[in-house]
């Protein structure tokens, strides 16, 4: 169909495919609204999870993992981007046929830009369109932060998370600046796959947002698996060669040299409003470039909301995914829904063994003025988690931080096989005030990981502040 010249008007006109809004346009369809989508590339039918976040960053866990010593990395590599390519295409498709089948929604692939705070301008492939409505939300997520170091942009090996998993050529010597969540992930991700990796992180330590302990186990595991880490690391060059980049760093008044064959920029990644012309809907920004939104996510414009990663709050498909409960609360439902009712929001680095969080750690506990009692225990110790020994991955840490006079769970680091799934359950029992000894004393099915909530909380001291 051609969309030169075209006027439409909606109800519902949804900026960026991301979770949130396609969720929000999906259920305002069936209930027989008018509702126009609007997509910049057809490659994010979807959003950034299941096309070049999420989806193919876990595949790639899943197939570095599998490597056996007889298998020649690169191609390896190569097969498992091709399998994750192929799965990201039939998610991407699924998205995309999902609701452009629905007959009052019409999906749009071209660049939107605001007008005016009801109107949109949208251009195509094949033209122009100009789409009114009476609700408007943003949603176009976020992208990659590329530091302003000398030579980093304009290297010919410098990727985003994005790039490099579009690439089917393995790097021997992958530097990665930035030690963060991403950057650990990556790390663990392309060491499996062979790469050389080297973390060069500018703060002095990572895994800082969790207990000095658990950090040092992560830390370990990654270092067992010869994955080098160099934090207090600052880059202040990039320097490209024929075959290979030098990065430049300083680290204790030295400075230092690093021969790479990629190098990974995974400092963080910001809110994605360029272009969107919205000083001309009148909707503000944050400093960081995020709209800024209240607690039901509407912007300074009110019939305009912004979801997932470009309102600036967390950036978790899951975060998106309740931003749309939000939203719809406010369009068909009681209005009583918002951010502040989000509690015990887990978190989850998908390393190996995974790393996952929520709550309080001690070191925040204690600052707040509780006095704690600490559950710790190594995996490897935990005689009522034979799950992790059948299959032979006993690494890792598990630590409950609990208020000594209630019970009541505070926070809670799980640093093992499964962990993903368990901080789930722990966060549910924080969310509905169940107390420590209720966790301790549950029945779990065997031979499960969550069995090891019974060994790991029957060992709790008492650590006052």
């Amino acid at each position: 169909m051609g969309t030169t010249d075209r006027d439409l008007h909606a109800d519902v006109l949804v900026i960026g495919f991301g979770k949130g809004g396609k969720t929000v346009a999906a259920t305002m369809g069936r209930l027989g609204k008018r509702v126009v989508l609007v997509e910049r590339s057809e490659r994010m039918y979807g959003g950034t999870c299941p096309n070049v976040g999420c989806v193919p960053t876990k595949a790639l866990v899943h197939h570095s993992r599998k490597r056996r010593p007889e298998d020649v990395p690169q191609e390896w590599y190569e097969r498992s981007i091709g399998e994750v390519q192929a799965l990201t295409k039939l998610f991407r498709g699924s998205n995309y046929d999902d609701l452009n089948g629905m007959d009052t929604v019409t999906v749009i692939t071209g660049t939107a830009a605001f007008t005016d705070p009801h109107t949109v301008n949208i251009e195509t492939g094949d033209g122009h369109l100009t789409v009114t409505a009476e609700t408007i939300l943003i949603n176009t997520g976020s992208e990659p932060i590329v530091l302003d170091i000398p030579g980093l942009r304009a290297s010919q090996y410098t990727v985003t998370s994005t790039e490099l998993i579009d690439t089917t050529i393995l790097p021997g010597r992958l530097a990665i600046v930035g030690g963060g969540y991403l950057g650990l992930e990556f790390a663990s991700i392309y060491g499996q796959f062979g790469s050389r990796i080297t973390v060069l992180e500018a703060a002095p330590k990572v895994f800082g947002l969790v207990d000095d302990d658990v950090a040092a186990v992560a830390e370990g595991i990654l270092v067992d698996e010869g994955i080098e880490i160099v934090v207090a690391a600052h880059v202040t060059e990039v320097r490209d060669g024929e075959t290979s980049a030098t990065v430049v760093y300083e680290k204790d008044g030295r400075q230092h040299t690093l021969e790479a064959d990629a190098i990974l920029a995974a400092t963080g990644r910001a809110p994605a409003t360029g272009g969107l012309a919205l000083e001309a809907a009148g909707v503000r920004t944050t400093e960081r470039g995020a709209v800024e939104v209240d607690e039901h996510l509407r912007s300074s414009q009110p019939h305009i909301f912004a979801l997932g990663d470009v309102n600036g709050g967390p950036q978790f498909t899951y975060i998106s995914l309740d931003d749309s409960r939000i939203v719809l609360d406010q369009l068909i439902g009681e209005g009583k829904r918002s951010t502040a009712d989000r509690v015990a929001i887990p978190h989850t680095v998908f390393i190996t063994p995974p790393l996952a969080t929520v709550g309080l750690t001690e070191a925040r506990a204690r600052a707040a003025g509780y006095q704690v009692k600490i559950a710790s225990q190594p995996v490897a110790e935990i005689v009522a988690m034979p799950r992790a020994y059948i299959v032979e991955d006993t690494r890792g840490v598990m630590k409950f931080v609990i208020d000594a006079e209630t019970d009541e769970i505070l926070g809670a680091s799980l640093l093992s096989v499964d962990a993903q799934e368990l901080i789930n359950t722990v966060a549910l029992a924080m969310r509905y005030g169940i107390r420590a000894a209720e966790l301790r004393d549950a029945v779990y099915t065997h031979p499960t990981s969550t069995e090891a909530f019974n060994d790991v909380l029957a060992t709790i001291v008492r650590a006052d502040t």
